[in-house]
């Protein structure tokens, strides 16, 4: 039975990594949170990573996911010599899956090419330093399984060789006409979906943030759900003291609050294509066409079973390249021994 990997990170990766595994139920499946090597062990263990998926805070809620779902653990990968490895990212590939079969799965929006992109690229640095938005540039995955024609496009645009990539769709984003189906109590209001850019030490003027919500929303109710990465008791003081009629919700669903709103405003998060595949009217700092472009594509639900596909044509690669090389090799020695049979020696032949 082929030996399977998932690399996990926040519970978005984290749930798309175990729908993915649920598809390939004749495989043995185990899962850990994302990890590198020594050095970032380190930092991790010393809270130096808490703003990253390496973070101890989203290390754990991985843990605490798997555990819930009776997901087997294994943590950095190695109790088993694995098969194949999925990942949710590439920006570090530690040094026990490398040269393994390697899948690598877009889990939503990738960051804008800022300043950092480019000096990363050309001072060949290393790639977490530019955040995700050199994911899909590590190369060292064989398919990468990506959400949109559109984003296929932008990583060719980047580096990324096109045979690689393959437009599946990614889960939690391919069949959002579910979420209509919930029962968040509020409906016709104005969402604003915040970001975690200061935690991730970006910059962001956000009272001038809630200021122009305040004023796109009129006299509709605002509403804004936090980041799960963000610092909560700072965002919702700055929310009170702008925004006081305003509901914040630090928890819950943000998929079924999008169903529900009239209006939902972003900067920098992946909720914006849930938004644009329920027709929604959109705010977001990104170019509108060009997130019409890369919304992923709605497929019914089905893209954990096109990528579980992905997995399995990769393993059966292997297969097929084992037993080539042996039939190969297999061949050579017939023809070796039938060539020595049939040579005359020197004295037969004088």
């Amino acid at each position: 039975m082929p030996s399977i990997l998932f690399i996990c990170g926040s519970l978005n990766q984290t749930s798309q990594m175990h729908q993915i595994a649920a598809q390939l139920p004749e495989m043995d499946c185990h899962f850990t949170p994302y990890y590198g090597d020594s050095l970032i062990r380190w930092l991790s263990r010393h809270g130096f990573l808490e703003f990253t998926i390496l973070g101890q805070k989203l290390s754990t809620r991985a843990m605490d996911y798997c555990r819930a779902h009776g997901l087997s653990i294994d943590r950095y990968g190695t109790s088993h010599d694995y098969d194949l490895v999925v990942t949710c990212q590439d920006l570090i590939v530690p040094k026990n899956i490398r040269g393994k079969k390697m899948v690598l799965v877009q889990e939503g929006m990738t960051d804008p090419e800022g300043f950092a992109y480019y000096l990363v690229r050309h001072l060949r640095l290393p790639r977490y330093l530019a955040s995700t938005s050199t994911t899909g540039l590590s190369d060292q995955y064989n398919y990468f399984c990506v959400a949109s024609e559109g984003y296929r496009d932008l990583f060719i645009e980047k580096g990324v060789r096109p045979e690689k990539l393959v437009v599946t769709g990614i889960p939690n984003f391919d069949n959002c006409v579910t979420y209509r189906d919930n029962d968040f109590p509020h409906r016709n209001f104005v969402l604003v979906a915040t970001s975690d850019s200061r935690e991730t030490f970006r910059y962001e003027n956000r009272r001038k943030f809630i200021r122009e919500c305040l004023e796109t929303a009129g006299d509709r109710m605002l509403i804004f759900k936090l980041h799960p990465n963000e610092d909560v008791e700072r965002a919702t003081a700055e929310i009170r003291e702008e925004a006081p009629d305003a509901l914040v919700y630090a928890d819950g669903d943000i998929h079924h609050m999008i169903a529900n709103c009239d209006v939902l405003i972003t900067r920098y998060s992946s909720v914006v294509y849930v938004g644009l595949a329920l027709g929604k009217k959109v705010y977001s700092a990104f170019d509108l066409e060009t997130l019409k472009r890369q919304t992923p594509i709605q497929n019914g639900g089905s893209s954990a079973r096109h990528i579980a596909v992905v997995c399995r044509r990769l393993l059966n690669e292997n297969r097929t390249d084992t037993l080539r090389g042996r039939f190969a090799a297999h061949a050579a020695r017939r023809l070796h021994r039938k060539q020595n049979a049939a040579a005359p020696t020197t004295d037969e032949g004088a």
